[in-house]
């Protein structure tokens, strides 16, 4: 199984490789696991992946081109007959069935792409 994960927290994802089940399966070779950042793919200076929502109200939204960038590049590191899974927690519960799915899949893209930020209002 490929994983490839965009998130704004790479070292958090490379150090839940390292540990439990998924640090396990790594290590025997069973997964690969690489992360794709949206920062690496922002345009300007200070690596921005996020801003003011149009319109106004509160907190941030992800910005499209850095995050798109982002996904196309673990898409085309996945391999073949990969399913991209967008991460939120109002979408459905993981439950043992999904699992069972996922694990036939060559490998998977997962977007992590909710997190909070603080905002100076």
């Amino acid at each position: 199984m490929h994983l490839q994960v965009v998130s704004i927290f790479p070292e958090m994802v490379a150090k839940i490789a390292g540990y439990g089940v998924v640090g396990r399966a790594v290590t025997r070779g069973l997964v690969t696991l690489d992360c794709h950042n949206p920062r690496d793919f922002a345009k300007d200076a200070h690596r921005t992946v996020d801003g003011r929502p149009y319109g106004g109200g509160p907190g941030m939204v992800m910005k499209f081109e850095p995050s798109a960038a982002a996904l196309g590049a673990a898409r085309r590191s996945a391999p073949a007959g990969s399913l991209v899974v967008s991460l939120s927690p109002q979408g459905p519960v993981f439950v043992q069935a999904v699992a069972r799915r996922y694990a036939e899949l060559p490998g998977l893209v997962l977007l992590a792409g909710r997190y909070e930020a603080s905002t100076s209002d």
